[in-house]
């Protein structure tokens, strides 16, 4: 399983719709390495003048790893991320994940960091199992 979900936010579910804050802060304690590592990313893209801020290093274990795939591939999660941290996300590999401002994604850095080429020549040999 993904997250743990409370037993609270479970019948909250399954009564009716889930506030936003409680189920950010259920992916907070549940992906706490992803949930930091985009907390980072946005605070590096808001304190400095760059066009996004984006993350180079390899977790350090599986589980670290395991924990961004699942923030970033689900909808729901990513998109409260988004949200909660008022950001957009664009993600590479098993852990280039950068943080761009939102109206920056109609624009020409974000087209160029998520395009075919980018994807392309971020590749390399250490990524194929990850």
């Amino acid at each position: 399983m993904s997250l743990d979900v409370s037993p609270q936010l479970l019948a909250e579910a399954q009564n009716g719709e889930v506030q936003e804050k409680e189920f950010v802060e259920t992916v907070r304690t549940s992906l706490p390495y992803a949930y930091d590592l985009i907390a980072r990313l946005t605070d590096e893209l808001r304190s400095r003048a760059v066009e996004f801020a984006d993350n180079q290093t390899p977790p350090t274990s599986e589980k670290e790893r395991g924990q961004l795939l699942r923030a970033l591939s689900s909808d729901a999660i990513r998109g409260s991320l988004e949200r909660h941290f008022e950001i957009a996300l664009a993600f590479q590999n098993c852990h280039r994940v950068a943080a761009f401002r939102p109206e920056a994604r109609a624009g020409e850095t974000y087209a160029r960091f998520t395009s075919l080429r980018a994807q392309i020549l971020n590749q390399s040999p250490e990524f194929r199992d990850c």
